[in-house]
């Protein structure tokens, strides 16, 4: 193995990198003090043994934050209510409590299976069962007359077919989606 010299570029790229990340870690701890003299102050002369100047290290977050993430939330929605945080932190989404109401969406109860079409539920049993009946057939009959297989295909095709031309042909324009 090959030791680098200790004088090459590269330790030169790496004294930048940390000079970069001093800097960084003094702007966050200038944020989290709250004030940002003390940790600017702490931190100012590792700014300088990295080559930054005095000015850059005074930055804080808000100086870069073009989302606004520093900003506190002023008031919070009207049908939630804030818990009273412990610290003196801004309050966040989890920070909340949503008012359950009554006039919530309920919605209306499936139609029976029992009333369907006796066609139609053969054919939704011939497009799912037929899938399963091909992979039960690998694992467990593997010497299946080749006859088998094929009217379990055909149903299966037969069956989505069916399901596809029972489809609506026509479109309604003042239907919006909402409803199934």
């Amino acid at each position: 193995m090959n030791r680098p010299d200790p004088n090459s570029a590269d330790q030169s790229a790496n004294k930048d990198d940390d000079a970069v990340w001093l800097d960084l870690v003094a702007r966050l701890e200038a944020t989290e003090s709250g004030a940002g003299e003390p940790a600017a102050a702490d931190n100012a002369e590792q700014a300088s043994e990295a080559g930054t100047s005095q000015s850059e290290s005074n930055k804080t977050f808000k100086d870069f934050d073009p989302l606004g993430l520093s900003t506190p939330v002023t008031e919070p929605a009207p049908e939630a209510t804030a818990i009273p945080a412990a610290t003196g932190r801004s309050l966040g989404p989890r920070d909340f409590e949503v008012d359950e109401e009554d006039d919530s969406f309920v919605p209306e109860e499936p139609a029976s299976l029992a009333g369907t079409e006796p066609l139609t539920m053969l054919a939704w049993v011939g497009a799912v069962g037929g899938p399963i009946a091909l992979l039960l057939t690998a694992m467990f009959w593997r010497s299946a007359p080749l006859t088998a297989i094929l009217g379990i295909v055909a149903a299966f095709v037969a069956s989505v077919v069916f399901l596809i031309m029972r489809l609506p042909q026509e479109k309604n324009d003042n239907d919006d989606g909402a409803r199934i």
